[in-house]
């Protein structure tokens, strides 16, 4: 857990827009000195200019987080630049939809490598040299609301967001009672390029594709605010939270989920 922030060390993941510059212009605006990263070189070297315009303590750096190797330089670079890192933010994350039966094998691949195994890279790339270091830290990790309760077409975004809450509840268990903390956003909504992430895919993945999902862009287009969502990472991380949450009017539709659950265990007993 981290209480203070200030001369601290951050690395923040899909740090060139939406929720990953919103961490990294908070964390700054508190005298936290930031590795960005990012897979979209022009729009990172455009925040890096714009965050150094204010004066803040940043650097930068290309990476692709479902590439094991490129996420591992990167902390390299993170730990020659600060010597010690202290708050880990794995955050870059994409989406595709579709119906399940016609989704294929390489969208699986990308959505899976980039939201799931891109945060085990990133947890594994730091977490000895934090425990190395033993300082206050934290670890914090982008899910969604998708990874409590699941919409329909959306099948391998939905497939991550669940394993990556169950990772970092995992992760939380195993580090309960040192000074590094975990914390998993699970948020809905947020006026992020998410729905045209495809922009960025790799070749190994097939390659950048035109995303056309004028529903999906209208309601990104309509949620919430990246700085308001950055204060309540900033708020989490400083109370040690495991979970936040960002849209309170959702709660009926987890509380049905689990509802559902409980029902189940409920006909279990009953049928002994």
């Amino acid at each position: 857990m981290i209480r203070d922030f200030q001369q601290k060390a951050a690395f923040v993941t899909g740090a060139a827009s939406g929720i990953g510059l919103a961490i990294a212009r908070a964390l700054a605006s508190d005298n936290t000195r930031v590795m960005l990263a990012d897979i979209e070189e022009n729009a990172l070297y455009a925040a890096l200019a714009d965050l150094k315009a204010s004066g803040a303590d940043v650097r930068a750096v290309v990476c692709d987080v479902s590439d094991r190797a490129a996420v591992q330089r990167a902390a390299e670079q993170t730990i020659a630049a600060f010597e010690k890192v202290h708050l880990v933010c794995n955050n870059a994350g994409v989406g595709i939809g579709g119906q399940f039966e016609m989704i294929a094998p390489n969208d699986w691949e990308w959505v899976i490598g980039v939201n799931l195994m891109g945060v085990v890279h990133g947890i594994q790339a730091f977490l000895p040299h934090i425990k190395a270091h033993g300082e206050d830290a934290h670890i914090v990790v982008t899910a969604s609301l998708a990874g409590m309760a699941c919409p329909p077409g959306t099948a391998p975004y939905n497939a991550s967001k669940f394993g990556v809450v169950a990772l970092s509840e995992t992760l939380a268990a195993e580090l309960a009672g040192t000074r590094i903390g975990v914390s998993v956003l699970c948020t809905s909504f947020v006026r992020t390029r998410i729905a045209t992430s495809s922009r960025n895919r790799p070749q190994r993945f097939g390659g950048p594709v035109k995303q056309t999902n004028a529903q999906l862009e209208a309601l990104v287009q309509a949620g919430l605010n990246p700085e308001g969502v950055a204060r309540r990472v900033m708020a989490a991380v400083r109370d040690n939270d495991l979970y936040i949450f960002t849209d309170p009017e959702h709660r009926r539709t987890v509380e049905n989920r689990f509802g559902q659950i409980l029902a189940a265990f409920d006909k279990a007993a009953n049928a002994l």
